[in-house]
């Protein structure tokens, strides 16, 4: 009971003083989103939120031109769920489609460290822009995972600690560091069978 109260008050006070603020400062927020004690947010002005979406608890979400580019641009999305302690980064471009799961301390990015001069310390070099990111509409995104310059289809399912650094096709499940597939959608049967890495079906 007490707990159903505190959790109607935040709502209450999230809406008439905090929606508002987002209101002003993002390119756009949509009907009933909530970003719920967020991290840090930077470039705010770049980022786009649909409606119904939820960012969870000290999530950071960011759109900031680091590589030089005039355009920047995070864009989530209507019915996403983005879990507590994601890191989401767009140097370039990241777009989340609509009803997208994430779970906890999920890193998202187009964009890298450089490293290539080992004279100067990796932190004083340039950010390097790589591919833009997208991810497909009702995709799923387990715990850990890491989402670096790649695009994940629609309906995929990326397991726990997958690290994804080349495209997903729609409808492909993929676990690992690199991230592999091991099964897919088959239209024709209606199941879900095993591949080998390419996506390709094994029989």
């Amino acid at each position: 009971m007490i707990n159903a109260l505190f959790q109607k008050i935040r709502t209450l006070i999230y809406f008439a003083l905090i929606y508002p603020y987002y209101k002003v400062v993002f390119k756009t927020i949509g009907s009933k989103s909530k970003i719920i004690s967020p991290l840090k947010i930077n470039g705010a002005a770049n980022i786009s939120i649909g409606n119904n979406v939820v960012v969870e608890y000290k999530t950071w979400l960011a759109a900031y031109p680091h590589t030089g580019l005039t355009d920047c641009n995070l864009i989530i999305e209507d019915g996403s769920r983005i879990g507590h302690f994601n890191h989401i980064y767009a140097t370039s471009k990241i777009h989340i489609g609509k009803n997208v799961l994430t779970a906890d301390k999920v890193y998202i990015s187009d964009n890298l460290h450089s490293y290539e001069n080992i004279n100067v310390p990796i932190v004083n070099q340039k950010i390097k822009q790589i591919q833009e990111v997208i991810i497909g509409d009702g995709a799923w995104l387990g715990e850990n995972v890491c989402v670096i310059g790649a695009n994940i289809g629609k309906g995929c399912v990326i397991g726990a600690n997958a690290v994804v650094t080349k495209n997903i096709p729609d409808f492909c499940v993929a676990v690992g560091n690199p991230a592999k597939i091991i099964k897919r959608y088959n239209i024709v049967t209606g199941t879900w069978l095993p591949t080998n890495a390419s996506g390709e079906f094994v029989i």
